[in-house]
């Protein structure tokens, strides 16, 4: 069993600034930080943390901002050996987080724009892989990775973050889509339905979950709809949350658990990594998870 994350690593710059700047616009903050991020190096970070065999698919540039990208997935035991360097610069974000935890953030992908399917094996995509992958990459490169996986019996998961145009046959050949309310806004307008898990899942014929931050998170699934609440938590820092709550979940269906067990364990998890700051530093260990849920259940 494991969880093969096919996506972005970034080097995240993260200024702590009193509010959020607005257009022309300079704000002074009281300090910076370069950490680990991207969406993809964010989810195998959370993946590995929250106890699955992970690997990682991607790619970083030779400089200096490589290491940064790559420590937090070095830390966290995910394996690299898909993990291809590049001439071009490794991709970078700037965050800007503001005193109430919210965030604004640019990205420039670098070295995420040549990411290729052909960096994993066909030997790597069996019915005991969870395939996990966002939309900071290719998407054609995805799409020729999904039709392989597809046709080998791996789970396939897609984390629609950010929104773009994906193919239509690509969605259907995926085991379980996940998307944001504002995602499931896009992907929802451009289908032509309203934008809950029930009518996305009738549109695509794939489960679908839609995240919905402190009202937590429903699923749409052939048994019908599921709710799971979100935790009780004051936010600190909601970069990367998404990111966490995917990896947890793909863990712990790695893990063989079902997928209403696996979303508490996710919404669990996402609560304690807004709790801190940053984006892979603030992901938690299956223990720290294990711990809030046990609490819950008292």
């Amino acid at each position: 069993m494991s969880v093969l994350v096919f996506g972005s690593a970034n080097a995240d710059l993260v200024f702590s600034t009193p509010t959020l700047p607005a257009p022309g616009h300079t704000v002074l903050g009281d300090s910076w930080q370069a950490s680990p991020g991207g969406k993809g190096a964010n989810q195998a970070t959370a993946a590995a943390r929250a106890g699955a065999m992970t690997s990682f698919a991607g790619a970083v540039g030779t400089d200096a901002l490589a290491e940064v990208a790559l420590s937090g997935m070095l830390a966290a035991g995910v394996e690299l050996s898909r993990l291809a360097r590049t001439g071009m610069a490794t991709g970078a974000a700037a965050i800007c987080v503001d005193a109430g935890g919210a965030n604004q953030i640019a990205v420039a992908s670098g070295a995420n724009a040549v990411v290729a399917a052909a960096q994993v094996e066909d030997a790597a995509l069996t019915p005991d892989t969870v395939l996990l992958l966002q939309m900071e990459v290719p998407v054609a490169e995805m799409a020729l990775l999904v039709d392989r996986a597809r046709a080998r019996g791996a789970r396939i998961i897609l984390n629609l973050a950010p929104p773009a145009p994906v193919p239509e046959a690509m969605l259907r050949q995926l085991d379980l889509l996940i998307a944001n309310e504002h995602e499931a806004d896009w992907l929802a307008g451009r289908l032509g339905v309203p934008p809950d898990a029930g009518s996305l899942r009738a549109a695509l014929s794939i489960d679908v979950v839609v995240t919905r931050g402190e009202q937590g998170a429903e699923v749409a699934t052939g048994d019908g709809l599921h709710h799971q609440p979100a935790f009780r938590t004051r936010a600190v820092d909601t970069t990367g949350a998404g990111d966490c709550w995917c990896g947890t979940l793909a863990a712990a269906l790695d893990g063989g658990a079902t997928l209403a067990e696996a979303m508490r364990r996710a919404s669990a998890a996402a609560a304690i990594a807004v709790g801190r700051p940053g984006a892979a530093a603030a992901m938690p260990t299956a223990a720290e998870t294990a711990t809030l849920l046990a609490g819950a259940a008292a």
